[in-house]
């Protein structure tokens, strides 16, 4: 489990890169905000749009291969966004890099429900931790290098995704070792699923997503129209997205203890307030209140990828693909939605659209069926 947790890190602190270098990437192209939105939406839509696809493959065939080749590109492509000499090139990097984003995540969740055993909150808690550390970490590690080396100091971003990739070829053989026997001998079945539920929970990830999507997106840009600097709202971002990763360990305990759905709901609950209050209030009750909605915000995230393996147990990668990809991807197009309405009317209207997501959310969680949670056991397994 450490090596794919370790995978997630990588891959997701360089798609978290991408907050941090837009503030550089604004001055640099005199971009306007749903400009700089767009990047957002293109690194959100290539790495969520295909990911059911290569779900689909993981399901059909197996594809270790894609874990190492994901985590590698995800690196290379914004570090080479970070350099791109004209806002074209660098749409082409962030679409290349969110394809590495979209090749990692349905293998990579699939392996780890295999290896979670019995505790699947918990042990996909501790996946999805990864995940959220490296969106945390990635801010901060490109504005430093780009603060101390300029934008070509963004090469640097690459460097993360190449060793780990060499670590996941290394971890191989351990891994198969958790293939179930179900799934080497019989395939898929579809005995179990549930797609009314599945769809309901994807639309849930996706009104979750627009106040994520949407606060990664513009409170760096935000703290620096209230004359905070770029560097202090790059730092608030990481102590959001960080608060994220610490809710995330504590929300898969206490699915795993209180069920899955009163988890979710109750993050909705208390999601929205605290961002209005960030908006509203500002100052340190502001910043504040910030962090703690990246906890109640982010922390449902391996919560609600249990849920949506369980929804559907014979297309575990593929269900994978759709939770993490194409319903988080929606989030990438509100974040353009609400650039539009940053430019229309400011900046602060765009954020307090954000609270609409977890409140329709929560609406719609009270409709979600129980999830089942199904025992398979491992087997030693080539890849």
């Amino acid at each position: 489990m450490a090596a794919l947790s370790t995978g997630h890190l990588a891959t997701d602190l360089a798609q978290g890169s991408l907050a941090a270098l837009l503030p550089f990437l604004v001055v640099r192209f005199d971009l306007s905000y749903a400009m700089a939105a767009a990047l957002v939406l293109a690194a959100t839509i290539s790495s969520s749009i295909v990911q059911p696809l290569f779900g689909l493959v993981s399901d059909a065939r197996g594809g270790y291969w894609l874990l190492p080749v994901g985590v590698a590109v995800a690196g290379i492509g914004m570090a080479l966004a970070a350099v791109a000499p004209s806002y074209p090139l660098v749409l082409v990097a962030v679409l290349v890099a969110g394809l590495g984003v979209a090749a990692y995540h349905p293998e990579a969740s699939k392996f780890a429900n295999y290896v979670s055993g019995d505790r699947r909150a918990s042990g996909m808690a501790f996946f999805s931790v990864g995940g959220n550390l490296g969106f945390a970490l990635g801010p901060f590690l490109a504005s430093t290098v780009v603060l101390a080396l300029g934008l070509n100091g963004g090469l640097l971003l690459a460097l993360p995704g190449l060793a780990v990739a060499v670590l996941l070829v290394a971890a191989r053989a351990h891994l198969g070792r958790f293939v179930p026997d179900r799934v080497q001998r019989d395939g898929t079945t579809g005995a179990g699923d549930n797609p009314r539920g599945l769809t309901l929970l994807l639309a849930v990830i996706a009104l979750r997503s627009v106040a994520h999507m949407g606060l990664f997106t513009f409170v760096p840009l935000w703290e620096v129209e209230l004359g905070n600097g770029a560097a202090h709202g790059t730092r608030l971002l990481s102590l959001f997205l960080l608060a994220g990763a610490v809710g995330t360990i504590f929300a898969g305990r206490l699915a795993d203890r209180f069920g899955r759905r009163p988890v979710l709901r109750w993050s909705f609950v208390v999601s929205a307030p605290l961002i209005f209050v960030y908006v509203v209030v500002g100052g340190i009750v502001g910043e504040a209140a910030l962090i703690l909605s990246g906890a109640a915000v982010i922390g449902t995230f391996g919560v609600s990828l249990v849920m949506s393996q369980e929804y559907m147990p014979s297309r575990v990668g593929m269900a994978s693909g759709l939770s993490i990809g194409f319903a988080i991807g929606l989030g990438g197009v509100a974040a353009v939605i609400l650039g539009g309405i940053a430019d229309a009317i400011d900046l602060e209207t765009a954020l307090l659209a954000t609270v609409a997501g977890p409140v329709l959310a929560f609406v719609l969680a009270l409709a979600l069926p129980p999830s089942v949670a199904r025992r398979l056991e491992p087997v030693a397994a080539s890849l």
